[in-house]
């Protein structure tokens, strides 16, 4: 597995004590999802297991979108306003409109907004003091949240799709082909 320092959660140059075991989390889940699409074709990326069901492009593009998301929500303390939503609005929703969106693309074009939307969420974290994270307002059902808890989601909810890819690759004819 040649990954380094992968396997360690650790001080990472650049963040905080707090931010560094984050990052060290959100690295080893991106890196655990990658390994998991890795050479997939566009057929196989839009491949769906039956009308209803999401494609691995679909999770990819929802996984973007998810932290594009908590961005805006956690770094601006806003809702996507209506450009925003309209950009990751069919990403966060799986439905019809992520079917077209995330549709006949390569799996380049998802790996490359993957690493643009961590990218800007690093350079965010490396601005913030560690005491940012224990910041809380209300969340869901109006239960406090902090901060550290709503960036775990984010990479809970990757790990929770990444498990879907797995299963779809499995169970489909991207898991019959020996990949």
């Amino acid at each position: 597995m040649n990954s380094g320092k992968l396997l360690l959660i650790d001080k990472k140059d650049g963040f905080g004590a707090t931010f560094s075991h984050l990052v060290s989390m959100m690295d080893y889940t991106r890196f655990t999802t990658l390994r998991a699409v890795e050479g997939l074709t566009i057929e196989e990326l839009d491949y769906r297991l039956h009308e209803e069901a999401n494609s691995i492009g679909m999770l990819l593009g929802h996984m973007g979108a998810v932290e594009r998301w908590y961005q805006i929500f956690t770094f601006e303390k806003r809702e996507p306003n209506e450009k925003e939503e309209k950009e990751i609005g069919p990403g966060i929703s799986l439905g019809e409109d992520a079917r077209v969106r995330y549709s006949g693309k390569p799996l380049e074009f998802y790996l490359e907004s993957l690493a643009e939307i961590r990218k800007d969420t690093y350079a965010m974290f490396q601005t913030l003091p560690d005491e940012w994270l224990l910041d809380q307002a209300a969340f869901w059902g109006g239960d406090p949240a902090n901060n550290y808890f709503k960036w775990f989601h984010v990479l809970e909810d990757e790990l929770s799709h990444r498990g879907q890819i797995r299963l779809i690759k499995k169970y489909s004819r991207i898991g019959a082909a020996g990949k």
